[in-house]
């Protein structure tokens, strides 16, 4: 054993039981950060506005501050990139965090110093927990590799810019540092194919132990591995790497392939941060659900998913959030996001201690014949389908077809990429339908009401998702295809690239 798992060890033995002390105390935690943030903003342009001073309680709190999504502070952020201090918290950010908006362009959210620590001191607990259940910390004595976004900042005004892994980039700790891979001059080159190639090349012969990055972009990075080292899995290339790191999308439909490329059931730990903050992390190994960041300068309040978008819908906070119901997450932070609606969707799945699990986007369904499909039931059904068909898929994203081209009955139409084919596609899209019938009511009332005929599949050629995201200029990173839509945009573009 190396001096650093040694040292991984130790402290993973005295974090893992303070966090769950935390989370045993985790509503009044809640309540005072709560008034904690907005004794910090008391006296800022948004606090004076909005009464600050004479918030007490959370009902105060929720009379004062609406919810509101980027297009309601646009002119805050404005303000602050032309340099004015004091507008939506003390002083200035340090950054702007560029994210991409369906509706608004760019987004900037302000990052701030402790809401940076709030980020690496999640990032870190996140490996810690694995080690304090597992005990193993071998990882930590080789080589880690982050597949990110480039470090090079630019900027929006006078405030200094970038995505949300190349800002923390320049924070990581020294004890993480000396290991961390690729290069700087690497991990700033913007093409990501050329990247990739790159990194491959760099990282090939060393002791990789962990390896981090959304999904389907770390599968681009294990078939070029395989590539140039012939081998038939990265076990065989990297004979250290035990723990997959992953943020960013649901892993199960990519896990049955990342386990092939690598060659057996790697142990994983997900992680949930966003441009806003670091959300939530997996704890445990055993249980289903991610660990909410409670004390990681981010007060939480919900709103039910299905009545987020009436004229008052009601905002509660942890102490009153139910089992399996799912919620709008709206954020208030120690960076300025006041009552910030960032459109995702969550479930808790336990309470003591509070884990959640993501279930997609606000704005990412299908509702063309009002049967509200979600993320969370689409991924259901894929993976049980996968299972009964032996088949495995790359990358998906579903569509519904109003006008049926051949005439007849409507249908949502699935665009998969498969990385292995099922034996029938209509068998395959008769249990995708099943499954989707059991887990949406809505769905199953309008298959059985001949409103709906039977899914169909457009199979797509390999590497479609990448070149498709590629021709938007949004290939790896952060970015990630919609699983849904409510209309045809995208649906009618990966038409090009049909197999």
């Amino acid at each position: 054993m190396g001096y650093k798992s040694a040292i991984a060890k130790l402290a993973a033995n005295v974090l893992a039981p303070r966090i769950y002390k935390e989370q045993a105390n985790a509503v009044a935690m809640q309540k005072a950060l709560m008034l904690q943030l907005v004794r910090s903003a008391v006296n800022t342009d948004y606090g004076k506005a909005h009464g600050f001073a004479a918030i007490h309680s959370y009902e105060d709190f929720k009379a004062a501050v609406p919810v509101q999504d980027y297009e309601h502070m646009r002119n805050d952020i404005e303000l602050i990139a032309d340099g004015k201090p004091n507008v939506l918290w003390p002083g200035k950010p340090l950054y702007f965090c560029k994210s991409s908006g369906t509706t608004s362009g760019t987004k900037y959210i302000p990052v701030t110093q402790p809401q940076i620590q709030a980020m690496i001191d999640a990032a870190r607990n996140s490996l810690m927990m694995y080690v304090a259940e597992t005990g193993n910390a071998a990882f930590f004595d080789h080589k880690m590799i982050f597949l990110q976004g480039s470090p090079v900042l630019d900027a929006h005004g006078v405030i200094p810019a970038g995505r949300l892994s190349g800002i923390v980039y320049h924070h990581v700790p020294f004890y993480v540092n000396a290991n961390r891979m690729p290069s700087y001059a690497t991990n700033c080159i913007e093409d990501w194919e050329d990247k990739v190639d790159a990194i491959a090349k760099e990282t090939l012969n060393k002791r990789m132990s962990l390896i981090s990055g959304i999904p389907p972009w770390c599968v681009m990075y294990f078939e070029r591995l395989l590539e140039l080292s012939g081998k038939q899995h990265i076990k065989d290339v990297f004979p250290d790497f035990k723990v997959f790191a992953f943020g960013g999308v649901n892993y199960e439909p990519y896990r049955k392939q990342i386990e092939s490329l690598v060659g057996f059931p790697i142990d994983s730990v997900e992680t949930y941060p966003a441009s806003e903050g670091f959300i939530a992390y997996q704890d445990t190994q055993k249980e289903k659900g991610l660990l909410l960041n409670i004390n990681g300068g981010i007060f939480y309040e919900f709103i039910k998913a299905d009545e987020v978008f009436n004229e008052n819908p009601k905002r509660i906070m942890l102490d009153e959030v139910e089992l399996d119901v799912n919620y709008a997450l709206i954020l208030n932070t120690n960076a300025g996001l006041w009552g910030y609606s960032i459109s995702d969707t969550v479930k808790f799945v336990s309470t003591s201690p509070y884990r959640i699990v993501v279930t997609g986007r606000i704005k990412h369904f299908i509702s063309a014949f009002g049967e509200h499909v979600i993320g969370e039931e689409v991924e259901y059904a894929l993976m049980h389908a996968m299972r009964d068909a032996h088949a495995g898929v790359s990358e998906f994203t579903v569509a519904p077809q109003v006008v049926n081209p051949d005439g007849g009955l409507p249908y949502h139409e699935w665009f998969v990429e498969f990385s292995q084919l099922p034996h029938s596609l209509n068998s395959f899209a008769g249990l995708l339908d099943e499954y989707l019938q059991g887990k949406n009511s809505y769905y199953y009332d309008l298959r059985k009401g001949h409103i709906l005929q039977q899914l169909k599949i457009t199979p797509l050629r390999k590497g479609a998702f990448a070149d498709y995201m590629k021709t938007k200029g949004k290939l790896g990173g952060q970015n990630k295809v919609p699983r849904l839509t409510n209309d045809r945009k995208i649906a009618d573009e990966l038409a090009a690239f049909r197999a």
